[in-house]
């Protein structure tokens, strides 16, 4: 199945109240700033597809099945650099998120004393250059976006790039060591990032998108972009991380790809902020269920694919992503204001320059 949202009352109030965590801080260390220097899986498939093994009969690269690649042993080495990295990245995501909110209150207050200044000057028509001209179409195309649409374009782009690039012959190679994610190959660390970016078929790729797209603007609505991406980033390397975990305990190593593990702890953190909320089924849009509901089906089903050694999907990166979703749900908000210090660090700095 192929979750999505249906109609709810909660989605124009987001809009009106412009919910965003922690947005006050960084405004308030700015305006000092510019003050000074302006002078801003069953067979239905759930919502998203991180898979263990492709089709019988791919239509794109032959990426191999699971005990194909790698053998069934991890090296306990590998285990403990995948531990380091998942750790390294995720406080990197979040301190890169916490820089980049910085930059982007910034800019934008920048950007607003430049117009108060310099609002009143028009160019005439005959001087404008063509190229100026198809920058603000994009721009005026651009700002009509919802929220959740201008991070979810950047990301689909990414993941699209990426399902173009294993088309390509001579980049097989390259693509298979660093875009799959598999605990018992010499590249450990960096494919558990990349390969959340990898499809195996454009099904596999529009599923994952779909659903994203679906659950994504709610999520930038309450979390605000920055903290949107470094959750989604994290996410995919911590659902990669508990893959790697359950291939070590059952002794399977193999190869994973798709981006539903960072996908499904953006699921779980909706379904758990809102309950309530009534979801459906792409194709079933009569069938209708609580998001409460639908996030406990779901997480049950991975549950029982990890003990029951399910291999069509890999349940475990489901799970870890979706465990990861609700903690966030839960102590994310006190974790958010944990970065303070590091965003007054960032403005201390950043007024030197």
């Amino acid at each position: 199945m192929i979750l999505r949202l249906g109609r709810c009352v909660w989605q124009t109030q987001l809009r009106d109240t412009s919910i965003q965590f922690g947005r006050d801080t960084s405004q308030r260390l700015l305006l000092h700033h510019v003050g000074h220097s302006t002078e801003a899986r069953t067979t239905p498939v759930f919502r998203q597809i991180r898979t263990s093994a492709p089709s019988k009969k791919p239509s794109g690269p032959v990426i191999q099945p699971l005990g194909e690649v790698g053998g069934g042993n991890v090296p306990s080495e590998n285990v403990f650099k995948a531990l380091i990295f998942t750790g390294a990245f995720s406080i990197g995501a979040f301190a890169g998120a916490t820089v980049m909110e910085y930059e982007n209150t910034r800019n934008m207050m920048l950007e607003k004393a430049r117009q108060a200044k310099l609002g009143w000057i028009r160019r005439k028509p005959s001087d404008e250059d063509p190229w100026e001209s198809i920058k603000r179409d994009v721009k005026r195309l651009w700002e009509r976006l919802s929220p959740g649409e201008k991070v979810f374009v950047p990301i689909c782009a990414a993941n699209v790039l990426v399902f173009g690039l294993w088309r390509v012959p001579a980049l097989r190679a390259t693509m298979m060591k660093y875009f799959c994610s598999n605990p018992a190959a010499k590249a450990v660390c960096w494919p558990m990032f990349l390969s959340t970016f990898s499809h195996y078929s454009a099904f596999h790729l529009f599923a994952n998108m779909y659903v994203l797209h679906s659950f994504s603007n709610l999520a930038v609505l309450s979390l605000g972009k920055e903290q949107f991406l470094a959750v989604y980033l994290s996410a995919g390397v911590i659902a990669s991380l508990a893959s790697v975990l359950y291939k070590a305990l059952t002794v399977q190593a193999g190869l994973s790809i798709g981006a539903s593990g960072a996908i499904m702890a953006v699921l779980a953190y909706v379904c758990a902020q809102y309950p309530d909320t009534q979801l459906s089924i792409l194709f079933l849009p009569m069938l209708t269920f609580s998001a409460g509901t639908a996030i406990k089906v779901i997480m049950g089903i991975d549950l029982a694919g990890c003990i029951m050694g399910w291999k069509f999907f890999d349940h475990a990166a489901h799970l870890g992503g979706a465990i990861f979703g609700l903690f966030w749900t839960f102590y994310g908000p006190e974790l958010w204001q944990k970065r303070v210090p590091l965003l007054t660090m960032y403005h201390d700095w950043r007024k030197t320059k």
